[in-house]
């Protein structure tokens, strides 16, 4: 409820530097300006979290206080989510030798190293590093696949099926338990290959 969600210094911390405001009024919120689009301070607001469980899990919390508290920003087309590699492969040999190229899944990281097969490339000819998250990654990495507009992924979170996206939220972050067993059990299987055991 907003009494708990506004006893949070990271959200009030994060509507402020939106700067846009909120959406809904509460007793419970202070410091924070009623909703005024002409004040959000970019044009985008990407989300960048670690390509793992724990950053999807970071990245549904702050779609949702989004979604809750200025949904506005979704519908008008200014959130996104920033991709970030799982892994990158460094050829180490021939004429290519110092080339990075990223892979976002592991089915990409299949398909690269079957490209790099096709074209002569052997195992020791290349070197694969997982991420280890955003923290860990080099600034060169980061550049390429996440800051810099030409080479990195956006994905563009829109305001199709709110509803929807409403109740799954509500499913997955909310209080019934029973509700959240039943969810996984029936949709689990849908998302085996998304699983990071390590």
């Amino acid at each position: 409820d907003y009494s708990k969600i506004f006893k949070s210094d990271v959200i009030l911390d994060l509507l402020k530097v939106l700067g846009c405001g909120i959406e809904i009024k509460t007793k419970h919120i202070k410091g924070i300006e009623e909703f005024n689009i002409d004040n959000l301070r970019w044009d985008k607001v990407i989300i960048c979290t670690d390509a793992d469980v724990d950053g999807f899990q970071i990245r549904t919390l702050v779609l949702t206080m989004i979604y809750r508290l200025v949904p506005s920003l979704i519908d008008m087309g200014k959130v996104y989510i920033a991709e970030s590699p799982l892994y990158e492969i460094t050829i180490e040999k021939t004429k290519r030798k110092g080339e990075k190229l990223f892979a976002y899944t592991d089915g990409e990281k299949e398909q690269i190293l079957s490209k790099l097969h096709e074209d002569g490339l052997e195992k020791g000819d290349y070197d694969i590093k997982r991420s280890k998250g955003l923290g860990e990654n080099q600034a060169d990495m980061m550049s390429l696949t996440t800051m810099h507009p030409a080479t990195r992924r956006l994905i563009k979170i829109t305001p199709e099926n709110v509803e929807r996206t409403a109740q799954v939220f509500d499913i997955l972050l909310g209080d019934n338990l029973q509700e959240r067993k039943e969810h996984i059990a029936q949709n689990g299987h849908l998302y085996m290959e998304m699983l990071d055991i390590s």
